[in-house]
């Protein structure tokens, strides 16, 4: 079974467990999005010169049809790709569009010199895979495809002694870039793992399980500087009297607070939210495209009555509340502190207050 289990990862998730792929996967799309970016600029040279080309070779001239539409989908595609999202489905789908016109260009050469072996379509079986990260069966599949589709085209090209070569050739040579696509693919999805693991190890706080300090900073700026987005709810928290349970219990006492402060965050905000430890007794929750004055208030009472009730120590008699202060954004704050201290005034007014356990600065 952990044979089976294993090609089956192979096949379908670049030799890494499924959960493990999907969690790596916008990055591996985002690095096939950078290489084919480039890629489709040299085919856009690259057809242009074939297209002047067979307007004045006649070898060529047959191919001048196929060279103008490969020259206008390449232009067009090298447009799209500094349009559209690194990890869009589309772009992924333009690549393989793109490894399909390249099959068929070798097609259209190979067609103009029957006698010869094909050269260029083997050399593609074995390269392109190299230079794309998906799923390896649909690699698979496309090569398959391709090597049905010239086989079939070729038979009534080429002479027969030229054809039965080329097809043993495409059978092996399909076989080895399917393979060179899964070894090429593994290495490259195991590095953006070890890259995710690394990233995640630094952006965590190690006491609370929760983003640190640079990573809330960093990943809220990054929110306030996306200009389509105009609406959010900031929360700090601060441990009611935590000095004193330092003192009175100790601080691993304190420790094991905010550490099962980080768990009952993590459990009551999953979807939409930024959430990490600032320092000390202090949380940061970031709720993102709301700015509801009454959610933001009913949150509040949620993450209150939570704390005092899942946080209880019933062999030392403590019980541990939480005071929050809470920051409207209405897309008017540029950068993280500027919210920050929003929030941090309606904190320090919830602390003199000490009635409603929150407060609310618009």
């Amino acid at each position: 079974m952990n044979i089976l289990r294993k090609i089956k990862n192979y096949l379908c998730y670049c030799g890494i467990e499924k959960e493990e792929y999907l969690k790596v996967k916008k990055g591996a799309y985002a690095s096939n999005f950078e290489v084919w970016r480039i890629l489709h600029i040299l085919l856009s040279v690259a057809f242009a010169c074939l297209f002047v080309y067979s307007l004045f070779f006649d070898l060529m001239k047959s191919n001048t049809v196929f060279y103008l539409i490969a020259l206008i989908y390449s232009v067009a595609a090298t447009i799209a790709f500094f349009v559209l999202k690194k990890d869009s489905l589309v772009a992924q789908l333009a690549i393989y569009l793109s490894i399909s016109l390249l099959f068929l260009f070798s097609c259209f050469i190979t067609q103009n010199k029957p006698n010869t072996p094909a050269t260029m379509f083997i050399v593609l079986l074995l390269i392109t895979p190299m230079f794309m990260i998906d799923r390896p069966y649909y690699m698979g599949l496309l090569l398959v495809i391709a090597s049905t589709i010239f086989s079939v085209w070729m038979y009534h090209v080429k002479p027969y002694s030229v054809w039965i070569m080329d097809f043993i050739n495409i059978i092996i040579y399909t076989i080895i870039g399917f393979f060179i696509h899964i070894i090429a693919n593994s290495i490259r999805i195991k590095e953006f793992v070890l890259t995710r693991k690394i990233n995640i190890q630094k952006d965590t706080d190690e006491l609370s399980g929760l983003k640190n300090k640079a990573a809330l900073t960093r990943e809220i700026n990054e929110f306030l500087a996306d200009e389509s987005k105009n609406k959010g709810i900031m929360l700090m928290l601060d441990v009611n009297n935590f000095k004193t349970v330092n003192d009175t219990y100790g601080h691993d006492i304190g420790d094991v607070v905010i550490n099962q402060l980080g768990t009952f965050l993590t459990s009551i905000f999953k979807d939409n939210e930024i959430i990490g430890r600032f320092g000390g007794d202090e949380f940061i929750v970031f709720i993102k495209n709301t700015d509801d004055l009454d959610y933001a208030a009913e949150v509040a009472r949620k993450v209150i009555d939570g704390v005092s009730e899942k946080l209880v120590f019933p062999d030392i008699d403590l019980t541990v509340g939480v005071s929050i202060g809470i920051a409207i954004y209405h897309g008017e704050e540029k950068n993280y502190s500027e919210i920050f201290k929003k929030a941090d005034i309606a904190l320090y007014k919830t602390k003199a207050d000490r009635t409603t356990g929150f407060n609310i600065c618009q």
